[in-house]
């Protein structure tokens, strides 16, 4: 879940490209050929013991200066004169790594051929990365939403290659309710008549369907508070009600916008996959892990409550390992994490110091 950055949207120019080889699956399949893309920044030093992964919430990239801007760049808390600071666009994005519109060997577009991915194979993609790069252990791998849970399984999959976790605004594994939301989203997608079983035409794609399912991502990105403080019920470029379907309401209007230029962006296939991937994503159970933790959350945010991320520093601390838990008193709900280099980020700042 996650809200761009239009300001510091990424460049072409700026991504690198690593091919990791064949991947197999958790469920099963089997991808003969993967590419990441990813962007760096920041000098690896001699000892190659500086090194930050940031993992993306659902709809980001590798652009990470750019959608968590006021938390990375130089001077900033996962500053980039200090780290070497590595961000990667996952398993089954849109954004330059291999995901369902990548062409398969055949020539032909995944679609609906693309596995089902997890988080796991998320990670083991970017393992191959950060191998790759001549990085044997990451510094810390850093991450929220979605990009938390990447930022999890990398400490518990690979313990040995992480030395600090920080994670925000995530969870260990999904409730119904975010389960559900993830369904409604998925459905409207499915159900608009041009996804055909997931092999569209990507000139001509479900448009209507992924742009139905953005309205209802941002929906659960704000807080009751935040939506009043934006919209209240405050009508679109007039005073008074017309008495007619439509955009009536400022914050209609903004839904409208944010879900019409959505499909602009983001392929339909991946945001199912993607979604599906989250929602399978478990680590309830006991961890081995030698790893720190900073967990962060926010007051406000409903769709990954507070709780969720006291249960992940309560796992951390039955496996006997350093963590701290902060909850933060803001009023922006999950977008918090996006938005908040102060609070998080001076707290962040003191937990990477080597």
């Amino acid at each position: 879940m996650f809200q761009e950055n239009e300001r510091t949207a990424p460049s072409d120019a700026d991504r690198k490209y690593c091919d990791i080889g064949p991947l197999q699956c958790e469920f099963g399949g089997t991808l003969d050929a993967v590419t990441i893309a990813y962007e760096t920044w920041g000098a690896l030093n001699d000892r190659k013991d500086n090194a930050i992964l940031i993992c993306h919430a659902l709809s980001g990239d590798s652009h990470a200066i750019g959608w968590w801007d006021r938390m990375v760049g130089e001077g900033k808390p996962i500053d980039t004169t200090k780290y070497f600071v590595i961000g990667s666009n996952c398993l089954g994005g849109c954004q330059g790594t291999t995901g369902p519109a990548s062409f398969a060997p055949d020539g032909s577009r995944y679609g609906a051929r693309f596995p089902i991915v997890t988080v796991g194979d998320m990670v083991e993609a970017q393992s191959k990365l950060v191998s790759a790069l001549g990085i044997g252990c990451l510094h810390a791998v850093a991450g929220g939403s979605m990009g938390g849970m990447q930022a999890l399984e990398w400490t518990l999959r690979f313990p040995e290659r992480v030395k600090k976790a920080f994670i925000t605004a995530s969870c260990a594994a999904h409730s119904a309710m975010q389960i559900g939301f993830n369904e409604v989203s998925r459905q409207a997608v499915m159900r608009d008549p041009k996804w055909n079983g997931g092999d569209y035409d990507p000139a001509d794609p479900p448009a209507d369907g992924l742009s139905v399912a953005r309205m209802v991502g941002h929906l659960t990105y704000l807080s009751e508070a935040s939506f009043d403080m934006k919209f209240a019920r405050r009508y679109q470029g007039k005073d008074i009600a017309e008495g007619k379907l439509g955009i009536e309401f400022e914050v209609e209007s903004y839904l409208s916008h944010q879900g019409d230029k959505f499909p602009k962006r983001f392929d339909a296939n991946s945001l199912l996959y993607l979604t599906r991937a989250i929602d399978y994503f478990d680590r309830l159970d006991s961890w081995q892990t030698n790893c720190k933790y900073l967990f962060t959350s926010f007051r406000s945010d409903w769709i990954y409550p507070s709780w969720q991320s006291e249960q992940l520093n309560s796992l951390a601390t039955r496996a006997r390992t350093q963590s701290r838990w902060v909850d933060i008193d803001l009023p922006f709900g999950h977008d918090s994490f996006l938005l908040d280099g102060e609070n998080q980020g001076d707290i962040a700042r003191a937990f990477l110091e080597p």
